[in-house]
């Protein structure tokens, strides 16, 4: 099954701004395109506002100025629904309400011809019970574009359980024709960047809450140790708070209340109070004019050690070795069974955040996973308040060494990138397990829809077999409420074979 023939009308039904850019991009593509919306006038508005940034994209050099006259030329406003009838795809993209979607596709179905491919873009709605209202479900599909449709590249495309492969390969092929990258997905809660992606904001709002960390100290360790593009309550202060929460209780209410999806109350409290973020002037961050950024918690310099004892090979963090050479600080290696620590000269130890508290030991400081240590420029320590003072400066010193800038935070079991790693791997492995998407696909989505450095399975390679199942493990054994319990996909993957090694690992 091919792409639509160009020649193929294609119509969009709700002109909002993701209407506009599913339309745009329909268009840009070669499509004769048909735009309705139920509010008349507003199809008019939404085809100059179209006609705009094609202009736009001439004075930018993106688009020549008879591509955008030939594409104008394709662009109809449509003042009733029956004008859709020669179409070959319908895209909904109107009121995210069941009963308004199922709807519109019955009043569609008595218009358009057998064949039409009919689409909805919900993100958060059953992709099934949209089209179970349909007496022929199987040319229902879903088409989740991520806004700005125009520029991001991700297209997850949602095969409800009565979608014929045909239908949903036709729409496949025609996003990826329409210059996007699809992947396919069957229709799960959050489909696949919704589900995957909760524990990034769960995560942080969890150390928030439990007063480990501010979120600017949060949000600078995501971004300068994780990679992340953006922290998680500066992201979610772009989206909007309301969105953003509406969606994570939407996948929390459609598990049946899982735990691991559990909303934050913290959240609750800030849309309840109307901060709503950048589109508001207030969120987890102030942005009226003269409100000054707040600064995450940084150290004060402390001395280096003049050596450090490494036991074992650090495991993920093992890079940081030649980086201590490298600084002047002498490296005495002992070999050790399991050992991936390092101790330093007060006699205390620098361990990589495992899901164990600072408290359950003698003398720990935990320091946070990293993308990469050698481009990090923040990296998080953990203590309790038993920890020693030396332990904690020569810690702390250790790392400014290496020029890297050092927040302390609370006794966070899993500490802040560690734990958020763990858990979005865990639920990509819990999806292919469950037949949601392929490996490939999750890392793309991951990749292209949330711009996470890493995909889940990129990650879970780069960090080992067991690495993610173990933290979750004993974060699990510190809070058993069951948002941490590992999934019995990632079990199995922690204690199944590498049939290229010959082992465990």
């Amino acid at each position: 099954m091919t792409a639509l023939d160009l020649s193929s009308p294609v119509a969009v039904v709700g002109t909002g701004t993701m209407g506009q850019g599913i339309a745009q991009v329909a268009l840009v593509a070669g499509h004769p395109v048909r735009l309705h919306d139920a509010v008349p006038g507003r199809a008019r508005e939404a085809a100059a506002a179209i006609g705009a940034r094609l202009d736009r994209l001439v004075e930018k050099g993106r688009m020549t100025a008879a591509d955008r006259d030939a594409a104008q030329a394709r662009l109809t406003p449509a003042d009733g629904i029956a004008d859709l009838a020669d179409c070959a795809l319908v895209v909904e993209a109107v009121l995210e309400r069941l009963d308004v979607k199922q709807d519109l596709f019955r009043e569609l179905e008595d218009i358009v011809a057998d064949d039409c491919l009919l689409a909805t873009n919900t993100s958060s709605l059953s992709v099934t019970a949209i089209g179970g209202a349909l007496r022929h479900p199987g040319r229902f599909v879903g088409l989740h574009f991520f806004n700005p449709a125009p520029l991001l590249p991700l297209v997850e495309v949602v095969s409800g359980f009565a979608t014929d492969v045909t239908s949903a390969t036709r729409a496949y092929e025609t996003a990826r024709a329409w210059g996007k990258t699809p992947v396919a997905c069957a229709d799960t809660p959050g489909f696949i960047v919704n589900r995957i992606a909760r524990p990034f904001y769960a995560e942080a709002f969890a150390v928030y809450e439990t007063q480990g960390a501010d979120p600017a100290t949060i949000d600078a360790v995501l971004r300068e140790s994780g990679g992340f593009r953006m922290g998680a309550f500066e992201l979610t202060d772009l989206i909007g708070q309301d969105v953003n929460e509406s969606v994570t209780h939407s996948v929390w209410q459609s598990f049946f209340q899982d735990v691991r999806f559990t909303p934050s109350l913290a959240q609750r409290r800030l849309v309840e109070s109307g901060r709503l973020g950048r589109k508001t002037g207030q969120g987890w961050y102030d942005y009226r004019e003269g409100a000054e950024r707040p600064e995450p918690h940084t150290a004060e310099p402390a001395e280096a050690p003049a050596y450090v004892v490494a036991e074992g090979d650090l495991g993920p963090a093992g890079e940081l070795l030649a980086m201590i050479r490298e600084a002047g600080v002498q490296v005495r290696e002992e070999d050790e069974d399991n050992g991936t620590r390092l101790v330093l000269p007060s006699g205390g130890q620098l361990v990589l955040a495992d899901g164990q508290t600072s408290v359950e030991f003698r003398d720990v400081v935990y320091f946070d996973l990293a993308l990469d240590y050698r481009g990090a420029t923040r990296i998080a320590l953990s203590a309790s308040q038993d920890t020693s003072p030396r332990t904690l400066a020569e810690a702390t010193g250790l790392f400014q060494a290496l020029g890297k800038k050092v927040s302390v935070i609370g006794d966070v079991p899993g500490m802040i990138v560690a734990r958020a790693v763990a858990r979005i791997i865990d639920l990509a492995y819990d999806a292919v397990a469950k037949g949601v998407a392929t490996e490939e696909d999750i890392d793309t989505a991951m990749r292209l829809g949330v711009n996470y450095p890493l995909g889940p399975f990129e990650w879970s390679r780069r960090l080992g077999r067991g690495w993610a199942y173990a933290l979750l493990d004993d974060l699990h054994l510190r809070d058993p409420s069951g948002r941490y319990a590992p999934s019995l996909a990632l079990y199995r993957h922690a204690y199944a074979t590498d049939k290229r090694e010959g082992s465990t690992s």
